[in-house]
């Protein structure tokens, strides 16, 4: 299967949801390639960024399971780079 690169930006407004996200993003281990977090103590949210390299439809899922979790937003930027399974 064809994968893409791509950039999952995700903002935490409620600390209780840490550990759903950080169960997703387990799950999904395989495709990531970095990740970035940045507590921003002084808002008391948390902003991450997790570089992936995935199928289409495994990164559109995954953005959208975080983006359900309560307090938190996700939003997606993909690559133009595509690799051939």
């Amino acid at each position: 299967m064809d994968t893409r690169v791509a950039v999952i930006s995700i903002i935490i407004e409620k600390p209780e949801s840490v550990q759903a996200m950080n169960d997703l993003l387990h799950q999904y281990g395989q495709y990531i390639i970095g990740r970035m977090g940045i507590p921003y103590r002084e808002k008391n949210i948390n902003i991450i960024s997790i570089a992936i390299d995935a199928p289409q439809d495994a990164i559109s899922t995954l953005s959208g399971k975080i983006g359900k979790l309560p307090g938190v937003t996700a939003k997606t930027a993909y690559s133009n780079v595509v690799t051939k399974a």
